[in-house]
């Protein structure tokens, strides 16, 4: 059976459609052109009349009778004069005319010189990188049509580029670490130092995109942030890369700011936490953070091995079982959590298999906070007893199913002196302060998508959560209550933190005594 033709308005229908939007956008444009005029007029009559009504307004009430009769004599005198009401109308108009016209200064449609220039000299610097001799028409050449290469650049009010398009050849291997590396480390020279650049290649359509990134806000001071149970908040990261904000208080202001959140409990990928860092780096203003954190719903045991007396504030708070700084204390400390862990194992198995659910006292997480251990590996090692990164083995291998969190902040000349157990079950990591792309990328796992800088303000890094992307950080400031060099600001902010005091801080019981008792 033959087809039947479809008819002429169907198969014309989209040509005759798109001839109809072009005679309508024409008419549009030649209306608004005819009516110009009159369009500025009516604009200037209205911001006539909105001054008209504000100096109304400003007028106080025992002068507004003199200026109304001022008003009413001058319409009344142009009213008798010949041709008055024309020249009024006349004068109207100009003014109106003069004050509806469009004044705004006209932006630049393009470059100018020295902007001209640097995108010039950019191109110019990627030709050895992204041109071959063999290439019968290549994109990049000396001299050569930045246009092509550039289609899109923004720059700032500082005159450097703040965003910036490139295209390149096919045949650049775009997949090889190296190749991107020495792209990057080129355009982050070119584009201007000390900023963070973001770059984020498109393999497929042979693109990479080049981004200056806003230095994250230093001001976040320590606060109850609204997280649910098993959720820390590790710090603040950029807008672009979580999907989730957190009202967070500034004084009297408040702000929406993009977290990091570190997951714990049965059901999280990465129970345990890396914190690696230089001296001063933030580190400890980290761990600080999470004990504070984390003592909302759970239990928490300190152990300093730098012996310094950073975490002082926390002793004989309630829920602080233990603030350990001696090497005697820090191995009773971790035998007891590796026995606790060992304990809630048991009780949990034994109440699933007779079908009851787990005891309570096994699902009180408890978090196990050790800064420097490598410190204090030496301190134990000299006195010829056993590592105490040994202990942590049980803790980190069950931890999980346990309920128990294991944290490890330690410094980057100390990497080297943590166990094969450590690396092995520390999949959340976090790199704070200055540090090469090889640091970062033995540290985190995998190298970030920005540039490191090296002047970094305290608590500022990178995150890596799993298999989840680099992420910038910037730890909320929560320093030392007790520390001289505190603002009273953040010495408020920490104090209001803190649980109440259940035991003098001179009188801290063992760790054994506070710890919760064994199954019957």
């Amino acid at each position: 059976m033959a087809r039947r033709p479809l008819p002429r308005i169907l198969s014309n229908g989209s040509a005759q459609l798109a001839r109809s939007r072009e005679l309508a956008r024409t008419a549009a444009d030649s209306a608004t052109d005819v009516l110009h005029p009159l369009i500025t007029i009516t604009r200037g009559l209205r911001r006539l009349a909105g001054v008209g009504r504000r100096k109304w307004a400003d007028t106080p009430k025992n002068e507004r009778g003199p200026l109304l009769f001022m008003v009413a004599s001058t319409i009344l005198i142009l009213a008798l004069v010949p041709y008055g009401p024309l020249l009024a109308a006349i004068t109207l108009m100009a003014a109106a005319a003069w004050e509806g016209r469009d004044n705004a200064p006209s932006e630049p449609t393009g470059p100018d010189e020295s902007q001209i220039q640097r995108l010039q000299s950019l191109h110019d610097a990627l030709v050895p990188y992204f041109s071959t001799a063999e290439d019968p028409d290549p994109l990049y050449s000396h001299g050569g049509d930045w246009e092509k290469t550039f289609p899109t650049f923004r720059f700032d009010h500082d005159g450097r580029l703040s965003r910036l398009l490139i295209r390149y050849p096919a045949y650049f291997t775009d997949g090889e670490a190296e190749s991107r590396a020495r792209i990057e480390q080129l355009l982050r020279a070119k584009s201007g130092r000390g900023r963070e650049y973001h770059f984020d290649w498109h393999e497929e359509g042979n693109e990479l995109a080049v981004t200056a990134l806003p230095p994250l806000p230093t001001d976040i001071a320590a606060q109850r942030f609204v997280t649910a149970p098993g959720e820390t908040v590790l710090g603040f990261t950029d807008p672009a890369d979580v999907q989730r904000t957190l009202p967070l208080t500034y004084g009297e202001e408040q702000r929406d700011v993009p977290p990091v959140v570190w997951r714990t409990g049965i059901r999280s990928t990465e129970p345990h936490l890396l914190v690696a860092g230089e001296p001063g780096s933030g580190t400890t203003t980290l761990v600080r953070s999470i004990a504070l954190q984390a003592l909302q719903y759970g239990d928490v045991v300190i152990i300093e091995g730098g012996g310094t007396g950073e975490y002082a504030c926390l002793t004989g708070r309630a829920g602080v079982l233990a603030v350990e700084c001696g090497p005697a204390g820090a191995l009773a400390s971790l035998e007891w959590a590796a026995h606790e862990t060992e304990r809630r194992l048991v009780a949990a198995n034994r109440a699933r298999q007779a079908g009851n659910p787990a005891p309570d006292d096994t699902k009180n997480p408890l978090w196990i906070l050790l800064d420097r251990p490598s410190a204090l590996g030496l301190f134990i090692s000299a006195d010829g007893r056993k590592d105490p990164q040994t202990l942590l083995e049980v803790p980190l291998r069950h931890g999980r199913a346990a309920g128990v969190t294991v944290v490890i902040a330690e410094q980057f000349d100390g990497l080297d002196c943590l166990s094969d157990a450590v690396r092995r079950h520390m999949r959340a990591r976090v790199v704070l302060g200055p540090a090469s792309t090889t640091q970062l990328e033995a540290v985190l796992g995998a190298p970030p998508h920005t540039t490191p800088v090296r002047d970094m303000p305290p608590g500022r890094g990178y995150a890596h959560l799993g298999t989840g992307p680099v992420l910038r950080l910037q730890v909320p400031a929560t320093p030392d209550p007790y520390d001289d060099a505190t603002s009273e600001a953040h010495r408020r902010a920490v104090l209001e933190l803190l649980p109440e005091r259940t035991t003098p801080a001179d009188a801290q019981p063992p760790v054994a005594e506070a710890a919760v008792p064994a199954e019957s």
